[in-house]
């Protein structure tokens, strides 16, 4: 890997998170719909990530459960 590679690529992301947020940002300002359609999509996303958490944490994978633990055995 070249130096400076991984300097530039935290640049890159950094850059495409600023574009994504000032997007939403001008959407919620200048259109009110997409205020709702954002809330809404947060809300379901907060609760699938609970429901998802909590069933992780009572039903956890265990060993015997995986059947390729190599695929490619390496």
């Amino acid at each position: 890997m070249p130096i400076g590679t991984e300097s530039r690529s935290f640049l890159r992301s950094g850059i495409a998170l600023a574009v994504v947020l000032v997007t939403i940002v001008v959407l919620v300002v200048l259109f009110p719909a997409y205020r709702w359609f954002l809330l809404i999509s947060i809300g379901i996303g907060v609760i699938v990530a609970v429901i998802l958490y909590f069933w992780n944490r009572l039903h956890p994978v265990k060993e015997q459960d995986v059947d390729h633990k190599r695929p490619l055995g390496l």
